[in-house]
């Protein structure tokens, strides 16, 4: 349903605080993080913090989601190497560093970032709803 993460190796290793949403396109999974609360009933492992847990599979995430009370629906740590920023409504930026983010995992319905999602995305002759580029509907 959503992609597996590509090195499993590295997943529980990133940062907790990282961008939430945003960017427009994505170029890998890092981990599935599954939040859990103390206040709506998670265990207090945190001294009433909230905290998380990874995974490298969705299913996997969303099947400990349903067994823990507490427990946020699963979301996307991703990776993006470029990424759209919209400082103004409709007005877009190609931003040519890496970012992290926490992602709702329905973004992922989206194609992967290519060489031409961005430069397609921000051309003159890109169609009226441009978002049509990063669903992958038009190019």
């Amino acid at each position: 349903m959503y992609p597996k993460v590509e090195n499993k190796e590295l997943i529980g290793n990133y940062p907790a605080l990282v961008k939430a949403g945003g960017g427009y396109v994505w170029d890998e999974v890092l981990e599935y993080r599954v939040w859990c609360h103390p206040e709506e009933g998670a265990e207090d492992l945190e001294n009433g913090n909230d905290y998380f847990y990874v995974f490298s599979d969705y299913v996997e995430a969303l099947q400990f989601c349903k067994g823990t009370k507490g427990a946020e629906k699963p979301i996307a740590l991703i990776l993006q190497k470029e990424y759209i920023d919209e400082p103004e409504k409709e007005k877009y930026i190609h931003i040519k560093k890496e970012r992290l983010t926490e992602w709702p995992v329905e973004f992922l319905n989206r194609p992967r970032r290519n060489e031409n999602t961005i430069p397609n995305f921000l051309s003159p002759n890109a169609p009226s709803n441009r978002l049509e580029i990063l669903r992958g509907v038009k190019k």
